[in-house]
């Protein structure tokens, strides 16, 4: 009589393993994608806390002009209709010519610093600012406008500045032809938003035989980030000198600079010819900041920025992983159980975590050696456990520790990352293409004890 005997359960494939490796990589993605989310929601209260440093220190710095603005007069013939005539009527037009320098040179000192509240920081900057040049009265015949319409005693002079709470505690001045004038706030720029000063005087009795007028302003500005010149004179030339040792320049010119030589002092030359716009004109040019010249102060260590593509790279770290844990469990015989996949993959996760905290504190390099440290700590002695031997644990730190220096060269390395993930990517494939050449996908993985009872 053949006794009844327990319905077995049913033994797991390799491929059934293989399949449920994936399946647990695919429900990590849940959590990484949260905290990709994390790290945009952190920088967005960092953006928040630095607006609210500079606020009233004043933000981003742009300046424009100096411009020589003359308020004349012109006949315009307007034709209205009137019981079916048309009528004409000459009236006077009040218009504003705008002359830009001949030449001016620009020259700053920009002091940066930093900025705390709480973790967060900025970095604002003050600079002493002085312009020198000189304008030159346009042919006024040549524009068709009468001389006799012109009131050079209304001249000004104008100086825009996009964020006039810089000037707290500075007290701005302008000189034609070596006399100061009184100044009024407000510029009546449309380039900065009409803020900035403008000196009014009789200029009529400066101007040379030759219609030229010398100018020079000086003041004190405050501003963070970065401080830009819109050009707009026949010849400018700028020249600023920092101690801030990691300036990034922008816009549409970029320094004139030797080989070799370091980011200060910082000079342009630019003529109105690579501006593309006439030196007079008859109102404001409409221009806008894409010809500026951009000095650039920011922190070139955006930790939310390398944080963010750290996790980009955290499916690598899950897969790689797995791979190893799949390995031990397919070739090695020791069975590697489903939930141990999901504690180790949330380890893996928790790292990204770790590192946008701790950077957060203690900058990004201390936090990835700490959270990296931590992780394979944690995963090392967990998989110690699982894998009942220490020696295959310390191939899975091992593993781990190397991902995460292979990593950090890839963070550094931005412009060589993929080239450097691709041999990687490639070297993976092709050793577990090789470690598996033997493996019976479909036949019944065996550990060691059950093989030894089998035989």
């Amino acid at each position: 009589m053949i006794g009844t005997t327990a319905a077995q359960p049913r033994p797991r494939t390799p491929a059934r393993k293989l399949t449920m490796t994936i399946l647990m990589g695919l429900l990590l993605a849940v959590p990484l994608f949260a905290t990709y989310l994390l790290v945009y929601d952190r920088e967005g209260q960092s953006q928040t806390a630095r607006m609210s440093i500079v606020e009233g220190w004043g933000g981003p710095q742009t300046i424009a002009g100096p411009y020589l603005v003359i308020p004349f007069s012109r006949a315009v013939v307007r034709e209205t209709t009137d019981n079916g005539r048309t009528v004409r009527r000459t009236e006077r037009q009040e218009e504003l010519l705008f002359v830009a320098p001949t030449r001016v040179a620009f020259r700053s000192r920009i002091a940066a610093e930093r900025r705390r509240r709480s973790i967060y920081e900025a970095v604002v900057y003050r600079t002493h600012v002085s312009i020198g040049g000189a304008f030159r009265l346009p042919d006024f015949a040549a524009l068709n406008i009468l001389a006799d319409s012109v009131r050079m005693a209304e001249a000004e002079i104008r100086v825009g500045i996009s964020n006039a709470k810089g000037l707290a505690g500075s007290r701005p001045a302008i000189r034609a032809n070596g006399r100061p004038l009184p100044l009024i706030p407000g510029s009546s720029l449309n380039v900065t938003a009409n803020s900035g000063f403008t000196a009014r005087g009789p200029l009529a009795g400066g101007v040379g035989a030759d219609g030229a007028l010398a100018f020079d302003v000086a003041f004190d500005l405050r501003g963070s980030d970065a401080l830009s010149f819109l050009p707009s004179a026949e010849q400018t030339t700028i020249e600023a000198q920092s101690d801030w040792p990691h300036p990034s320049f922008s816009g549409a010119f970029l320094p004139n600079r030797a080989a070799g030589a370091g980011a200060f002092p910082a000079t342009w030359q630019i003529g109105n010819l690579a501006l593309n716009r006439p030196v007079v004109t008859i109102g404001e040019q409409a221009m806008g900041t894409a010809d500026a010249v951009t000095i650039g102060l920011l922190d070139p260590i955006n930790l939310y920025s390398q944080v963010n593509r750290a996790t980009k790279y955290g499916f690598m770290f899950i897969g790689f992983t797995f791979l190893a844990l799949l390995m031990f469990d397919i070739i090695g015989g020791a069975p590697v159980p489903g939930v141990a996949y999901l504690l180790i993959g949330a380890g893996l996760v928790l790292f990204f975590v770790l590192l946008l905290a701790l950077s957060e504190v203690i900058g990004f390099l201390g936090a990835y050696v700490v959270a990296a440290a931590a992780i394979v700590a944690l995963i090392g002695s967990y998989s110690a456990a699982i894998l009942h031997s220490w020696r295959r644990a310390g191939v899975v730190a091992a593993l781990l520790g190397g991902l995460y220096a292979v990593l950090y060269v890839l963070l550094s390395l931005e412009a060589y990352s993929l080239l450097i993930g691709s041999v990687l990517l490639f070297g993976a494939l092709a050793g577990v293409m090789y470690a598996t050449r033997r493996v019976d996908w479909s036949g019944v993985a065996l550990g060691r004890g059950e093989a030894g009872a089998v035989a």
